[in-house]
């Protein structure tokens, strides 16, 4: 009997698309601005004072954004899935003609696609469901994801600018405290970008090397700027 294969795919959780994000920018901003300030001061009080503020900043403004981007969908797709609700009472035949056009483009045609049409609207909670999903491309959206979303993209950010921070919690001068951000966070970039390019299917020693580049030519430019300014 021939072995049946079961196809991998990758489903890109919310959850997960908000870690990536959270954690990309709490290792990537921290970083820059900690090699920054080191580029135009030498004492590790004000590098470390001005980097957790602004993990702590920069969490509270990517959770946000991600609260009220989630809340703005949330509200779009309801105010859609009204106007689809009146649709189908009051614009019943508009309403068939495009259901028709979007099971036409499958491949029904005849009795098979009236039957079809008539079928699904019996219910009219699942034809606005239906509508919604094919017609405009809206997804439903989770119960209470803009909470989730900002809980999540701000404590990931959290963790990413820890990693670049805590050298200079560990040293008492600036320097070592810098080259050891720069490799710890560096490898950190390295490393999430491998796991991020494996778990969404895409070639992980690129996805890796573009997230080592990004990080290192931001705090480059940074360090180079403040040192400029300072000199």
């Amino acid at each position: 009997m021939q072995q049946i294969e079961h196809e991998k795919h990758f489903t890109k959780s919310e959850k997960i698309a908000d870690a990536i994000l959270g954690i990309a920018d709490g290792l990537t901003v921290p970083f820059a601005l900690a090699a920054g300030i080191s580029g135009a001061v030498d004492s590790m009080h004000i590098i470390i004072t001005a980097g957790f503020a602004e993990i702590a900043a920069g969490a509270i403004s990517m959770g946000l954004g991600g609260y009220l981007s989630a809340r703005t969908y949330e509200e779009h797709y309801e105010s859609e899935r009204q106007r689809e609700l009146y649709e189908v009472d009051n614009l019943v035949e508009r309403e068939r003609q495009e259901t028709r056009e979007i099971f036409s483009e499958y491949g029904l045609e005849g009795d098979t696609l009236e039957t079809v049409v008539a079928t699904l609207e019996k219910d009219k909670d699942k034809w606005v469901d239906f509508m919604m999903r094919f017609e405009l491309n809206l997804e439903k959206p989770k119960p209470k994801r803009a909470l989730s979303a900002a809980l999540t993209i701000g404590g990931a950010y959290v963790v990413g600018g820890i990693i670049p921070l805590a050298p200079y919690l560990m040293f008492e001068e600036v320097e070592p405290a810098l080259i050891t951000s720069c490799i710890a966070t560096l490898s950190a970039l390295g490393v999430f970008g491998w796991l991020k390019g494996r778990l969404i299917g895409v070639n992980a020693t690129k996805s890796s090397l573009q997230m080592v580049v990004v990080g290192g030519v931001a705090a480059a430019v940074a360090y180079g700027v403040a040192w400029m300014i300072a000199g």
